[in-house]
């Protein structure tokens, strides 16, 4: 029993049950030509390039001709069953997969009816061409297998288009789903654009606030990097200053230094002179001792002289001259000690003098010490802050030029926000025109899809549309 997608066909074209004996009764024949045929087909295929790529090599084209010998070995038994349908779609379905279009399918079919016909119409008697004489068959069978052959062919065919119809569907569900998506968008754009240039509008006007701070900060910077710049060369000189006093300071403290050393000498000096007084002392000492004795020697001779009388009487005179040079003897030595005791206490007074020199140029030398430790501190602290002061003005540099050239981008960025502004305003008004025009564009999208038209079908190839 024929299928329910056959059964429309065969009636439509008259391929009655008489007819579907007749192809029944030609089952052997056709297999007998199909060898030959399909040789011929598959040498013109192998032959054109479009076709030949179709095929990884001889063992693929020996698949495919069991395959197309099957298929017509079934078609020629005249079911046109279920079976039969499911072969032809599954067929179908793998032609229009690898890309083998209409005009190679139909050409197929061409060259295997040729095949076909020619082996048939020489099977039978030598005469060549054949009528419809009584006993020949020949012409109704060739008349049945080209029916046959052209609603297989149909029903092949039908396939691609019905996969096109599938694709323009699918097609136009994703157009349309894709407008409304766009319309949507759309609206989302045209809700944003206003927020869009609001914002727009407020960067650029705090890039240009923000451009004249920064404008008023760097010129702020170059005249702090100015001022710190002459700190510097102060801080400079003032270090310089303050070495050149710690070296006049150690020169200070060397001086004193011999100061205290000559103070030291003198007072050796002095204490060498008052034990050279402590000796003439004991001289002077000694002569009074001695000018005692002879002015006791001399009263003695004076005595001697008196009990001699007149003969010892210039001895008397010796005596009193001796008593005399004695006394003044004596009275030499008291003037020599009073003198000697004067000059050692000059000379302790002296020693005392040197000595409290010697401590005020010690106390001189300890404060000169510790000025020189104080400017030795003040001069380290100022190389130290002369060193820092070049950083910062070294560091004051770079963010003066790191300045200046943020105030070229906020410039830039102030620059780039008025365009923006600009082209908020030119996106407004063109989604609002694309907008009002969207709503019109689904009518026009299936319009564009209409009976005759080519399409790109699932393995790359062009054919028509069905109406």
């Amino acid at each position: 029993m024929a299928h329910p997608e056959t059964a429309t066909r065969l009636d439509f074209v008259g391929f009655s049950n008489e007819r579907r004996e007749l192809l029944a009764q030609s089952r052997e024949m056709i297999a007998r030509a199909m060898g030959p045929a399909l040789d011929r087909l598959y040498k013109k295929i192998a032959a054109h390039p479009e076709t030949a790529r179709m095929f990884n090599g001889a063992s693929h084209i020996d698949a495919a001709k069991r395959l197309q010998s099957d298929h017509w070995g079934h078609l020629s038994g005249g079911a046109f069953d279920a079976d039969y349908v499911a072969r032809v779609k599954r067929i179908g379905a793998r032609h229009a997969m690898i890309g083998l279009t209409p005009q190679w399918y139909i050409g197929s079919y061409s060259v295997i009816l040729d095949s076909l016909i020619e082996t048939i119409g020489a099977e039978k008697g030598a005469g060549g061409l054949f009528g419809r004489g009584r006993g020949d068959t020949r012409f109704d069978q060739i008349r049945a297998i080209v029916m046959a052959a052209l609603i297989d062919l149909e029903m092949s065919v039908s396939i691609y288009f019905e996969q096109e119809q599938a694709s323009r569907a699918e097609a136009m569900a994703a157009v349309t789903e894709r407008e409304h998506a766009l319309s949507e968008l759309l609206g989302a754009i045209n809700g944003s654009v206003g927020a869009i240039k609001t914002g727009a509008d407020e960067i650029a006007q705090a890039s240009e606030d923000l451009a004249r701070r920064t404008e008023s900060n760097a010129a702020s910077l170059e005249e702090t990097s100015a001022a710190i710049a002459q700190m510097d060369q102060r801080l400079k000189a003032t270090a310089e200053a303050a070495g050149r006093t710690v070296e006049r300071a150690d020169g200070a403290i060397a001086t004193v230094d011999t100061g205290r050393s000559v103070a030291e000498e003198a007072v050796a000096a002095m204490e060498r002179v008052s034990e050279s007084a402590k000796g003439i002392d004991s001289v002077i000492e000694g002569l009074d001792k001695i000018a005692f004795q002879t002015r006791v020697l001399a009263m003695n001779a004076a005595v001697e002289a008196g009990r001699a009388g007149e003969a010892g009487r210039g001895f008397a005179v010796v005596a009193d001259l001796v008593g005399a040079l004695a006394m003044r003897s004596e009275e030499e030595a008291k003037r020599a000690r009073e003198q000697l005791t004067a000059t050692q206490g000059d000379v302790s007074t002296a020693v005392a003098a040197v000595q409290k020199v010697d401590g005020a140029l010690a106390a001189i030398s300890e404060d000169v010490g510790r000025v020189h430790e104080l400017l030795a501190v003040m001069a380290n602290d100022n190389q130290a802050q002369a060193t820092a002061i070049t950083e910062v003005s070294a560091a004051i540099g770079v963010m003066d030029r790191t300045t200046q050239q943020n105030a070229a981008m906020v410039e830039e960025t102030s620059a780039a926000a008025r365009n923006l502004t600009t082209e908020v305003d030119r996106l407004a008004a063109q989604a609002g025109g694309a907008g009002a025009g969207g709503a019109g564009s689904g009518g026009a999208a299936q319009a564009s899809v209409r009976p005759g038209l080519t399409v790109q079908s699932s393995a790359g190839a062009r054919m028509p549309v069905a109406a």
